[in-house]
């Protein structure tokens, strides 16, 4: 019998972010991953709440709750100027409290100037991630927290 660990979803764009997030991701499924598109990370969100909106009928503090219980990490790519794709931003989903899905920014890219036509830069760190040990739980290694592979 196979058992999947992790699930890998493509590119989610309407309802059935319901069944990723509520079958998936909250079902027994840690480090499960998938893309989306939105300028940041908080739009992701937004556009997360949206899509479970078009495919279920619960409030949307029932939906933001789901959301920030699935959720532990962004990773927010986007395109340069030099048309170069790069890691903008790399947030944590901290939970849900006082009406919202609570983010804090981890690693976020700092423009350094141009060198033969190409952006370059360097992904700084703000913060230290707080949900070191879930993380850990599912299997991932300090390595893979704190950056290389793992």
């Amino acid at each position: 019998m196979l058992r999947a660990d992790r699930i890998i979803v493509g590119e989610v764009r309407g309802d059935e972010t319901v069944d990723m997030i509520s079958s998936a991701m909250l079902n027994g499924h840690s480090g499960s991953m998938s893309t989306g598109h939105a300028n940041n990370p908080m739009d992701m969100l937004h556009r997360l709440e949206t899509m479970m909106l078009m495919g279920i009928e619960l409030p949307l503090i029932a939906i933001q709750q789901q959301i920030a219980s699935a959720l532990d990490v962004i990773i927010h790519l986007g395109r340069l100027r030099d048309k170069s794709r790069k890691v903008l931003e790399i947030t944590e989903v901290l939970g849900y409290e006082n009406g919202r899905i609570q983010l804090q920014t981890l690693y976020k890219f700092q423009e350094e100037g141009m060198e033969d036509g190409k952006i370059k830069g360097t992904l700084m760190k703000e913060n230290e991630i707080t949900q070191r040990e879930k993380l850990l739980a599912a299997g991932y290694s300090e390595t893979g927290i704190h950056g290389g592979s793992g």
